[in-house]
């Protein structure tokens, strides 16, 4: 059996106060279950941004203009966007693709912890296909096909109003 070669790589300073305070935001803020997710971000944006110096120092056209029509596909970059833009992107801007946080900014699930969970026990569909994996990047088309799954028992539970709590009221 083929052995796993892992997608990211270890922090050089792995007690750095700074690194992990921001890391700690970051799996509050986006639902993550691990640090080894936000690594796997850094590392697809850290091959992005590669990339694009690579480019600009050989000046292929015909790559460049890949690169760049694969970042607008992603929705990380706008379609009038030159190399300089590639290097300005963040870490929030390949966690903001996540199809976790997609779910929970279209409003299917509550938070992106719920939105995980909707999305591991396979109740969304991008663009009618199951989807198991919260990591994957949405492309921008694909956004407005996220849906829930038809054989997903959560399509008639959320579709339903949501009965007003009762208040007992004493009258005096």
């Amino acid at each position: 059996m083929k052995r796993q070669k892992a997608k990211f790589s270890y922090p050089l300073k792995p007690w750095a106060r700074e690194r992990l305070g921001q890391e700690k935001k970051l799996l509050a803020e986006y639902g993550l279950r691990r640090k080894h997710e936000i690594w796997r971000a850094t590392a697809i944006l850290r091959n992005f941004r590669q990339n694009a110096r690579q480019l600009f120092v050989t000046k292929d056209k015909v790559a460049e203009t890949l690169l760049l029509n694969k970042l607008v596909k992603l929705g990380l970059i706008r379609s009038d966007a030159k190399l300089d833009d590639v290097l300005a992107l963040t870490t929030e801007s390949i966690l903001n693709r996540r199809l976790q946080t997609v779910v929970a900014r279209k409003g299917i699930a509550a938070t992106p912890l719920q939105a995980r969970q909707f999305i591991v026990h396979g109740h969304i569909a991008v663009d009618g296909q199951r989807s198991r994996w919260p990591n994957m990047l949405v492309y921008v088309d694909d956004e407005q096909k996220i849906t829930l799954c038809d054989k997903s028992k959560l399509k008639g539970w959320l579709d339903k109003p949501k009965a007003e709590p009762k208040i007992e009221s004493k009258v005096e």
